[in-house]
């Protein structure tokens, strides 16, 4: 059975980073080999959460692994509280990552056109070089502007959607030539000539060739579907399927889980009812 190193902060309640990944990775037939970054009673949009940083004890798995001689076939990371977490995660890299490892990097750091509470221009600069040692990036649109330079505001003043794509496109490009990695932009929500119906896409590049799918989109932005994601990725491509199967494998297991939440008013900290759609992954 392959193993996947998923380096994450475990929140009890928003059903993201690790107890989204572990779940996804496990019916997918891959084992997923935790090690927290921190530990929280809820994920950081809740409005009361007690955080215990880990930063500290990320050490002691490196060392404590490195002893057991464990090896790994991806190594898959998201959510870091700092700067000192990334240099954490490239030692981790130096012990572990080897030519035939995946590294799949989520570059959590912001959404909508905002930068999460705990960025700084230091972790920006930390990020762009873990991304330079991926094989997979998995940046929502934020992200990528972040990582590209591009500007989310002058993206977002395009009034259509050709107009739009492009300019995401050209973000996706610069992050792509500038990493060599295969590049999933997730989250893209272009302007709809259709005024009652938003859609929401993603777009994958690899330096060869781009694609991009839309789906319809119901507003809401709910915790761990970004996590979710990355993981059917992840848990595809150990199965040795194309990114581009992976992508559709992920956008349908998604559609279910928000729809099915949609329909159940599930309040979107809380995350999705991904767990009836696992079989969906098998």
């Amino acid at each position: 059975m392959k193993k996947v190193a998923v380096i994450q902060d475990l929140s009890s309640f928003g059903k993201c980073s690790l107890t989204a990944a572990i779940p996804v990775l496990s019916v997918m037939g891959v084992q997923a080999c935790p090690l927290p970054t921190a530990i929280l009673t809820a994920q950081t949009g809740y409005h009361s959460f007690y955080c215990e940083d880990f930063t500290s004890k990320m050490k002691y798995f490196i060392e404590e692994w490195s002893k057991l001689e464990v090896t790994f076939d991806g190594i898959h990371t998201g959510f870091v509280t700092g700067e000192e977490q990334i240099k954490n995660i490239f030692l981790f890299l130096e012990k572990f990552q080897t030519k035939e490892t995946l590294l799949l990097v989520d570059p959590v750091m912001g959404d909508l056109g905002e930068v999460y509470k705990l960025f700084t221009d230091e972790l920006l600069v930390l990020m762009r070089e873990l991304v330079k040692r991926a094989d997979v990036i998995t940046p929502n649109v934020t992200e990528c502007c972040l990582l590209s330079g591009i500007s989310y505001e002058k993206l977002h003043r395009y009034s259509n959607e050709r107009d739009y794509i492009k300019a995401v496109d050209e973000a996706g490009n610069i992050l792509q030539q500038e990493t060599g990695a295969q590049v999933i932009i997730t989250g893209m929500n272009p302007p709809s000539a259709d005024t009652d119906k938003q859609y929401i896409g993603n777009m994958y590049l690899d330096g060869n060739k781009t694609f991009y799918r839309a789906m319809e989109y119901n507003g809401m932005s709910y915790s761990g579907t970004g996590d979710l994601f990355a993981s059917v990725i992840m848990g595809s491509m150990m199965r040795g399927e194309s990114l581009e199967k992976s992508v559709q494998l992920a956008e349908a297991f998604l559609t279910a889980a928000i729809q099915d939440s949609s329909k159940g008013q599930v309040p979107s900290v809380e995350g999705v009812n991904f767990e009836k759609y696992l079989k969906m992954l098998l």
